[in-house]
C-alpha cells in the first residue's frame, strides 16, 4: 500500500509544462493560412445542367412508355371474338336431386414420412405421414344419362402410433 501513496503523491505534483514559444507562433501561422489555403481549391462556378440530354433522356422514356403500355381489362371486340370461338350450348345442367353417386377416385401423388413427432396428449411417439393424392367424385342423371364428375387436390396427414419393445 505504501507504493500507490508514494506513485499518487508524486503524480499530484505533476503539472503540465507551458507551450513554447516557437509553438505557439507556428499554431497562430497555420490558422491564419487555413483562410488562404481554402481559395486554392478548384470549384465549379455552378451546377450545369445538360438540357439536350435531359430533353432527349426525357423522349426515349416517353416513347417506351408508349409503346409498352399493356391493357389487361377486356374490351367489347375481345369478348365478342372469345364468345365466338366457343360453341353455344344448347342443354341446360339437369336438377341435383335425379343426379346418384356413381363413384370415387383417388389417385396418391406423394406419400411422404416426416419422422417422429410427440403430439400433447399421446402415450408415446407417432410417425407423421403426408399424402398428397387427387379425389374425383362422378354422378350420373338416371333419367337422361348425364354424367358430372368434379376433380379436386387433397393432402391428408396422419399420426400412425409407434410401439416400442
Amino acid at each position: 500500500m505504501n507504493d500507490f501513496t508514494e506513485l499518487e503523491s508524486e503524480l499530484k505534483k505533476l503539472r503540465p509544462v507551458r507551450p513554447s514559444a516557437e509553438l505557439m507562433s507556428r499554431v497562430e501561422g497555420a490558422l491564419a493560412d487555413a483562410g488562404e489555403s481554402t481559395a486554392k481549391i478548384i470549384r465549379p462556378q455552378h451546377f450545369r445542367i445538360n438540357w439536350l440530354g435531359l430533353g432527349l433522356g426525357l423522349a426515349a422514356a416517353a416513347t417506351f412508355l408508349i409503346f409498352a403500355r399493356v391493357d389487361f381489362r377486356l374490351t367489347d371486340k375481345t369478348k365478342q371474338t372469345i364468345a365466338s370461338a366457343t360453341p353455344s350450348l344448347q342443354q341446360k345442367a339437369a336438377a341435383l336431386p335425379n343426379y346418384q353417386a356413381t363413384g370415387l377416385t383417388q389417385v396418391v401423388y406423394s406419400k411422404r414420412d416426416e419422422g417422429l413427432v410427440f403430439p400433447p396428449g399421446a402415450k408415446g411417439p407417432s410417425r407423421r405421414v403426408r399424402t398428397a393424392k387427387r379425389e374425383t367424385l362422378r354422378w350420373r342423371d338416371r333419367q337422361s344419362g348425364a354424367q358430372l364428375a368434379v376433380s379436386y387436390p387433397t393432402e391428408e396427414v396422419s399420426l400412425i402410433p409407434v410401439s416400442g419393445q
